[in-house]
């Protein structure tokens, strides 16, 4: 009885209903220990596409409302959408960075036609759920993820110097001040404002640009509500083949998902069954990827980012992120916050986004620390994987004189990394079958060897 009583309580602990004045200020936690990740993601593309203040301020607009959207979807759930836990909905960094790059090689248009082959390609694989996650053990997830971050890198140093590649030290200045404030914040903060170190970051370094002269602030023009704007960059084109860092990225995904879910029910006290609450999650992340096609998005991605909230108040209750949802499309419709918000000067976004981008790459090795890389042949496919992936970062030019599916493929350096590691990994993998057969059944389910988890971070 003792145990049944047990087990109804933790059940109870998720699908707990909190009272409104309690439920307000904890949806608020949550919404200021997310916001950094959509801000700064936004700025990202705008500098990256030369969007104007108001239409920076329509896809802030868009973004918002889509991680309230996604977040009241993946709490509530509907139907076989959503898997009714406590998740939170932010812009995918790593699919930022991978949009940016088809923007840039291919035109938005492309880009945007991207985002709808990915998010339609996870919603059929996701019957294949078992098998597609099983090629993205942590040696590969590790070297998608630790290339995504360089790349992102890459790009967010591009807001600190400008179009021409050179920065003014005004710029340069301001980037490292917005970053000093963020470490500052984080190492002197506890709690729920020690997760907002990147957003305090990122106010302190707009006033520091404004007393100082270092740089300019100047929003949007724009009152009451405003609803963001369909296919800003126009018709969306499809292209498999520009589509593809996308494409491999959203296959990506399921074993990252697996982690945040699994993650999130041990957390909230919720059943640990992957096979039933992954493709739940999965397929949310596509329907709401695929609203953000609509409005100019990159795929959008169920986070974990929360679960630090949930532990700090010890409240794990979903409708804790239904309602941080509502919040956030109720700001999302209000013009003069996104056109405030638009008119914070690109060092600033620059140095805070990487901050935040640079993690990513650490994230990166730290699922390659879980891949034992003393384990024979993981060290040489992570090396190979490496070194194919940063090739296109370090010589731009190295694929010039070939076709252009090839420079396509290749030039992408997530995307050469990943089937680099994806067909090494399967290659070393056969060749080791012939001489441990005798051992076979012992290390087939090892847990050093099939791990798919990535990180819990």
């Amino acid at each position: 009885m003792s145990t049944a009583s047990t087990e109804v309580t933790e059940v109870a602990e998720v699908d707990e209903r909190v009272p409104p004045a309690r439920l307000v200020p904890l949806a608020v936690q949550h919404v200021l220990a997310m916001a950094a990740a959509p801000i700064s993601t936004v700025f990202l593309t705008s500098a990256a596409l030369h969007l104007s203040p108001a239409r920076t301020a329509s896809l802030l607009s868009a973004v918002l409302v889509l991680c309230g959207a996604g977040s009241l979807l993946q709490s509530l759930g509907v139907w076989k959408i959503g898997a009714r836990l406590p998740f939170v909905m932010l812009p995918g960094g790593a699919a930022a960075a991978l949009f940016l790059q088809i923007a840039a090689d291919h035109g938005p248009a492309v880009a945007t036609g991207s985002v709808f082959l990915a998010a339609l390609l996870l919603l059929a694989v996701v019957p294949l759920y078992a098998r597609i996650v099983r090629l993205f053990p942590p040696l590969v997830m590790g070297v998608t993820v630790l290339l995504i971050g360089i790349a992102m890198v890459r790009v967010a140093a591009q807001l600190v110097t400008g179009p021409t590649g050179q920065a003014l030290p005004r710029s340069v200045v301001l980037a490292g001040l917005t970053v000093a404030v963020t470490l500052a914040a984080y190492l002197l903060l506890r709690g729920v404002w020690r997760q907002s170190a990147v957003l305090i970051g990122m106010t302190a370094g707009t006033v520091i640009a404004v007393t100082t002269g270092l740089g300019t602030y100047t929003p949007a023009a724009g009152t009451g509500f405003a609803l963001p704007s369909l296919f800003p960059y126009g018709t969306p084109q499809f292209d498999l083949l520009a589509a593809l860092p996308l494409l491999i990225f959203s296959l990506t995904t399921l074993a990252e998902i697996t982690g945040q879910t699994v993650l999130n029910s041990e957390t909230s006290g919720r059943e640990v069954a992957p096979g039933r609450d992954v493709p739940k999650v999965a397929r949310a992340d596509a329907v709401m990827s695929l609203l953000g096609g609509l409005w100019g998005t990159s795929l959008m991605v169920t986070s974990s980012e929360n679960i630090g909230i949930s532990r700090l108040t010890g409240v794990r209750s979903r409708y804790v992120t239904a309602a941080a949802g509502v919040l956030l499309v109720a700001v999302g419709l209000l013009a003069p916050v996104s056109r405030a918000v638009a008119g914070i000067p690109p060092a600033v976004v620059g140095g805070s986004a990487l901050v935040v981008y640079a993690l990513i790459a650490v994230m990166g090795v730290q699922m390659l620390a879980r891949a034992d890389l003393a384990q024979q042949g993981h060290s040489m496919v992570a090396a190979l994987a490496l070194a194919v992936g940063l090739l296109p970062v370090v010589a731009p030019q190295l694929y010039a004189g070939f076709p252009s599916w090839v420079r396509t493929v290749l030039g992408s350096g997530v995307v050469a990394g990943t089937l680099t590691a994806i067909l090494l990994h399967g290659l070393f993998t056969l060749a080791s079958r012939p001489g441990a057969r005798g051992t076979a059944r012992a290390t087939t389910h090892s847990p050093a060897r099939n791990r798919l988890l990535p990180p819990r971070v």
